[in-house]
């Protein structure tokens, strides 16, 4: 059976089992297994192109997945199996052809005559279908004369009638039904350029010089600060590739932000903008794939990480905003890729230009920018927009105020001053908690027993609007106990703040105030993103409360106060990028606020007024925090002086992980020596009920990669062929974040 590179199979597994596969390679080389047959070939063209499996390929040996793990992340799941796509089919009315004559319609009106509900059925059917004005105008030969197609719920909905009157005259043989295939995208609105607003003179110069620096180099970092119209420079950037007959990528790291920037990208763009996510529909998923493979696809995707999976066949420009976002990674399941990196891949394999844009660059994308041997170029924006001063950031000595009882649960007076006098004069508020549920954890009064997940090591966060616990690894949920399991104590409360409370208590103090939250738990579909953005933009909410949603990059125009209730719990965290990501968020909040008309106020928080994070946050010195950070980073050899590979081991049974663990590491330190560190017990030693241990490798860049990957893969294999460790989970975090 003859099947094409890229086209899907079916396949026989097992004794009964059949799987769509993908086909990676046509050869004749003669396999040393056996072989089984294909049962079918599902695909005359490819549904992946050759430089889509290349990079497939490239993605599956860098960050140590199996091939198979990157084709099923990338395609949408209406082309693998259990998900076969099935087009959406729309039910239509045509005119039968006998009918198709002015002596036919004639005798057809005066039969209907008598039945006025399905003589007014017929008569608006042929209006909407143009035949009462083809025959008006002498056109109506069915050789020359093309109707409109008129679908059965418009013309049931136009009419107001039935389906029993509409049955009535199909079985006439007046009208007939048939299905039409009709697509889901929205193609309604044609591109507008002349929607482009004129870059200022400082963007104007940006601009230019990231020109000159794409002559040099095939990656640039624009550092703009917040609320720089960085946005404005893209487009212009948009417009010149398209204009060159070049498609461009331009990846987002939250889907919330896709809701502002389609709206900016369609009014200049119209029908040449595409948007490719993880909350659209699988059906619509599927669409947009097959429209990129088309002859006419989108000029511009605009897209969350798995966007840059889609095929593209004349890639001229990839635009990574916020290139800094944590979000970019992917976590669970495999592979772990980087959305950046892969771009900076995908563009290197199409001859294409990246923008990486950021208010607060990486540490790598900064070294990597500023080093002696810089790899990428660099292009910095100082001023804001229109030249609106950056926001003032007054801190807030929390621990002070705890001491004198001044704090108002996870308000202080300065905050809700400020919070009070934004409301009065008519603008809005954000406030930043980068926890979600009612509390964190939930304690008993007496003994101090904490309910935990039966099937992980954490405790468990109470969500009041559910009235239940709920475990954020495993989501698993449970009942909240009447009593203390230990003591039997009855008063069990809740500790600490999560966005649930904070919303809570702030409706308390502002009742009449229009609230909105931005978590996990609130933004489950597509519509609810929409939803929170839309209404906080048209100024239907007062006060937007969110996790690290809100500090991503997202435009609102009346926001002059943002709170950051507490900046502690982001860097007490024991983990090397603990300050940088702490630095990053607070900084990006702090940029939502006074976009427009006036400077912005931020009040932060903290415990710990004299860290150095705080003293930089609030003179905005991020070459300051950056210089520090890199020096700490060669000290202890981190990135970007070191490449990072967390090897992590999963089993039902601790001892057995335990053992395969250790020898894991003997193995690994008899190639790496030093450069091998565990193995340890990560901060959560169990999730799902599997215990979990982890070692980590710390390699120079001069290591050869592909050595490094071989020897990592035949330690693998040797420690699997042992019985003992059969059921044992063994994967690999390149790059972790």
């Amino acid at each position: 059976m003859h099947a094409l590179k890229g086209v899907r199979v079916l396949v026989p597994l097992g004794k009964s089992k059949k799987y769509i596969g993908l086909v990676a390679r046509v050869h004749e080389d003669n396999p040393s297994f056996e072989v089984r047959d294909v049962d079918e070939v599902l695909d005359i063209k490819p549904v992946a192109t050759d430089s889509q499996l290349q990079l497939w390929q490239w993605i599956a040996d860098y960050y140590l997945s199996p091939l198979g793990e990157v084709f099923n992340a990338a395609l949408p799941q209406g082309l693998k199996v259990n998900g076969v796509y099935k087009p959406k089919m729309e039910v239509c009315i045509g005119l039968p052809e006998p009918m198709q004559t002015e002596r036919m319609l004639h005798i057809a009106l005066d039969m209907l005559r008598r039945s006025s509900k399905q003589y007014s059925v017929f008569t608006t059917f042929l209006e909407m279908s143009g035949w009462t004005s083809a025959f008006e105008e002498g056109q109506a030969s069915p050789a020359s004369f093309c109707p409109e197609e008129v679908s059965r719920d418009e013309l049931m909905n136009t009419s107001h009638c039935s389906s029993s009157v509409l049955k009535q005259l199909m079985d006439k043989k007046f009208l007939y039904v048939y299905e039409k295939e009709v697509g889901r995208l929205n193609d309604l609105h044609e591109p507008h350029f002349e929607n482009i607003k004129p870059l200022s003179v400082v963007q104007q110069d940006a601009y230019n010089q990231l020109l000159m620096q794409f002559l040099r180099k095939k990656v640039v970092l624009l550092h703009g600060v917040t609320s720089s119209g960085k946005t404005e420079i893209y487009i212009h950037l948009i417009k010149r590739a398209i204009d060159r007959g070049e498609q461009v990528l331009y990846l987002l790291p939250e889907i919330a932000l896709t809701v502002q920037m389609r709206e900016r990208l369609q009014r200049v763009f119209g029908n040449r903008l595409g948007i490719y996510h993880s909350k659209y529909s699988d059906a619509e998923r599927v669409e947009i794939w097959q429209k990129q493979l088309s002859g006419n696809p989108y000029d511009v995707i605009l897209g969350a990480r798995s966007a840059v999976l889609l095929p593209f066949q004349r890639l001229g420009l990839v635009i990574v905003d916020e290139e800094h976002e944590n979000s970019f990674k992917q976590q669970d399941p495999m592979p772990r890729y980087h959305a950046r990196s892969v771009a900076i891949m995908l563009a290197q394999m199409s001859g294409a230009k990246v923008l990486l844009g950021t208010a607060t660059p990486c540490a790598e994308t900064y070294y990597n920018s500023k080093c002696d041997s810089s790899k990428y170029g660099y292009v910095a924006l100082t001023q804001r927009y229109q030249g609106l001063m950056l926001p003032k950031i007054e801190v807030v000595d929390v621990k002070d105020l705890q001491r004198r009882k001044m704090m108002t649960g996870p308000f202080s007076p300065m905050l809700l001053s400020a919070i009070r006098q934004a409301l009065k004069q008519g603008e809005q508020v954000i406030l930043f908690q980068n926890r979600r549920g009612f509390t964190p954890m939930v304690e008993c009064k007496v003994c101090g027993w904490v309910p935990h997940c039966e099937h992980c090591d954490v405790s468990l966060t109470y969500h009041k609007a559910t009235g239940q616990l709920s475990c954020h690894y495993c989501g698993y949920t449970y009942r909240v106990p009447e009593a203390c399991p230990n003591c039997g104590n009855t008063d069990l409360h809740g500790r600490g703040f999560g966005t649930e409370k904070v919303e809570d208590r702030l409706m308390d103090i502002f009742p009449d105030v229009r609230v909105a939250r931005m978590d996990l738990d609130s933004t489950r579909s597509r519509q609810a993103y929409e939803r929170i953005i839309n209404d906080f933009s048209a100024g239907r909410t007062d006060v937007l409360i969110g996790t690290q949603m809100v500090t991503k990059g997202l435009d609102f125009d009346r926001v002059s106060v943002v709170g950051i209730l507490n900046a502690d719990s982001m860097m007490n965290v024991p983990d090397f990028r603990a300050y940088e990501q702490a630095f990053m968020m607070m900084m990006q909040v702090a940029g939502r606020a006074g976009r427009k008309n006036k400077r912005g106020l931020v009040m932060l928080q903290t415990k710990n007024p004299d860290h150095p994070v705080v003293r930089q946050l609030v003179s905005n010195d991020y070459e300051g925090f950056y210089h520090n950070l890199v020096q700490e980073r060669a000290a202890f050899r981190y990135p970007p002086f070191t490449r990072l590979i967390y090897v992590y081991l999963k089993h039902r049974d601790e001892q057995v992980v335990n053992t395969a663990a250790i020898e894991m590491g003997s193995r690994l330190r008899q190639l790496f020596g030093t450069r091998v560190l565990g193995p340890d017990k990560p901060a959560v030693a169990r999730v799902k009920s599997l215990f979990i241990r982890k070692l980590v490798l710390k390699l120079e860049l001069s290591l050869n990669a592909n050595q490094v990957r071989q020897a990592l893969r035949a330690v693998q294999g040797q420690l699997l062929e042992d019985k003992r460790y059969a059921n044992l989970q063994l994967y690999y975090d390149v790059d972790p974040l």
